[in-house]
């Protein structure tokens, strides 16, 4: 992705809207926006911050081409100052973010951008399409995995993803989120996600029988031997010449990897399946199951004693098929004035619409005794979360509900991207990514990543945050009644 100017992936408002700043005398003017979003997907409890890599990437590539500058000349709308701004353009803003992996709720600042108002507002689209799209597969990999109970879960979806990026980066933000691997090469190639498979229904028909079929499979992949069971019958056929074939193997001194089920009741199969299996002396060979699956259909055969060692999980991953949107934003919340910051809210009808001002801090409070998150909390930049104190967090919504910490660890989520344009983060490896998490998802109460009802995780604001918005509030509201 380094080596492709995606500059020109945004909306066309944002370029009229920077034009129309410098034509206006605030092109310069210091500007904060945040991205975050406002619902998890699936009314789940949860997601999983993820797309950081590429959006580094995109932000290190920023660029106009004279193609792009063409372009723009031919449309007439673009001031010639503009134009040359951006054809002399120089990265030049800070940027935070939450690191991937992360799990995040609604409201957090995920990424927070400083920088002049042309610039920052030229970021939205591109911003948006990394964290929206990998968080969303991310999180509903989670969910799956989860509902997996510990058995491996491959990403099997490439072929019904949106588009060629939605398949690359969809099996990372997947592996992010806990699958083992994926299907989709070009995701091991260019990301180091692990790329798995066994065969196609074609290999099975292609040879005059299934035995036939099996037999030469085993013959070329005889370390790797995973038979696919269900072109034609699963029980009549398909295990019986799958032991046929096994047993060749095992006599010549390989061990069978397994078989995978793709069709029929996969439930009552699997259970057949692993009779016959180990009655023929191959319990250690593992059933994978595949076929449109989902965090609910596989909880259910887990209810139902389904003998799955292993999912495939194509299309309702890949595309997130259950919300297959992330709904995140990209909101002006501050502006800088001769050195002072000036707060920015954005009102609504729709109270969750309601922007929470001012240039903020994200804090994920944990207990000391067992180690998991109490609560997460938005404060304003300079605020500091003392530790050795008791702090009192509250609801911003029903203020009376409050309580009290002590012995606590708070630590900031949000880490430093870039400053004055440079790239001043490390970034982590996608081993490294997918590891911690795990070990932040460990953190989290099971109340809170159940899938029906989860319990609310607690996002307040701290009191001099939540007094500058009801400020704000009271301000505007005060004024329009008179």
């Amino acid at each position: 992705m380094d080596q492709r100017n995606l500059t020109m992936l945004m909306d066309f408002y944002e370029l009229t809207m920077a034009n129309g700043f410098l034509e206006s005398g605030l092109g310069e003017q210091i500007v904060y926006f945040d991205l975050f979003f406002r619902k998890v997907p699936d009314q789940a409890g949860y997601a999983i911050m993820a797309g950081v890599e590429q959006a580094v990437e995109y932000l290190k590539n920023l660029h106009f081409t004279p193609e792009d500058l063409a372009y723009l000349r031919g449309r007439k709308l673009f001031s010639e100052p503009f134009l040359q701004y951006l054809e002399q353009f120089s990265f030049s803003c800070d940027v935070w973010a939450i690191p991937e992996g992360t799990p995040v709720f609604a409201h957090e600042p995920l990424i927070t951008v400083r920088g002049p108002a042309m610039q920052a507002q030229l970021l939205e689209t591109m911003l948006l399409i990394s964290i929206n799209h990998q968080s969303l597969i991310a999180t509903k990999a989670a969910r799956i995995v989860r509902a997996a109970e510990g058995r491996p879960v491959m990403e099997f979806g490439s072929r019904r993803a949106q588009g060629y990026d939605g398949a690359t980066l969809g099996a990372r933000a997947a592996y992010i989120g806990g699958c083992c691997g994926t299907a989709c090469a070009s995701a091991d190639r260019d990301y180091g996600v692990p790329a798995l498979g066994t065969m196609a229904h074609s290999w099975v028909q292609l040879f005059p029988t299934e035995l036939d079929a099996f037999r030469a499979y085993a013959k070329i992949y005889p370390d790797q031997c995973t038979l696919l069971v269900d072109t034609y019958n699963v029980l009549r056929s398909g295990v019986p010449n799958a032991i046929t074939v096994f047993r060749e193997l095992a006599a010549a001194g390989y061990r069978p990897k397994g078989i995978r089920i793709d069709s029929g009741d996969i439930a009552y199969l699997s259970k057949k399946a692993r009779i016959m299996l180990d009655e023929a002396g191959f319990p250690d060979c593992g059933i994978v199951a595949s076929n449109a699956l989902d965090e609910y259909l596989i909880r259910d055969l887990l209810v139902q004693g389904a003998k799955i060692n292993s999912f495939g999980v194509g299309e309702r991953l890949i595309t997130s098929r259950s919300e297959p949107v992330f709904g995140g934003v990209y909101k002006l919340v501050a502006t800088e004035r001769d050195g002072e910051l000036i707060p920015k809210i954005k009102l609504s009808e729709n109270v969750e619409k309601v922007t929470n001002p001012g240039f903020k801090t994200v804090w994920r409070l944990f207990d000391n005794q067992t180690g998991m998150a109490i609560a997460d909390v938005l404060t304003l930049a300079d605020e500091v979360i003392d530790e050795s104190k008791p702090y009192v967090i509250f609801s911003p919504e029903h203020t009376y509900k409050r309580k009290k910490l002590t012995n606590f660890t708070a630590k900031k989520l949000q880490v430093q991207l870039f400053r004055a344009g440079r790239c001043v983060y490390q970034l982590p490896t996608l081993e490294e990514i997918r590891r911690y998490s795990q070990e932040q998802l460990a953190t989290i109460w099971d109340e809170v990543k159940r899938f029906e009802n989860p319990h609310a995780y607690y996002v307040d604001l701290s009191e001099p945050l939540w007094q500058l918005k009801q400020q704000m509030l009271d301000s505007y509201f005060g004024a329009a009644s008179n």
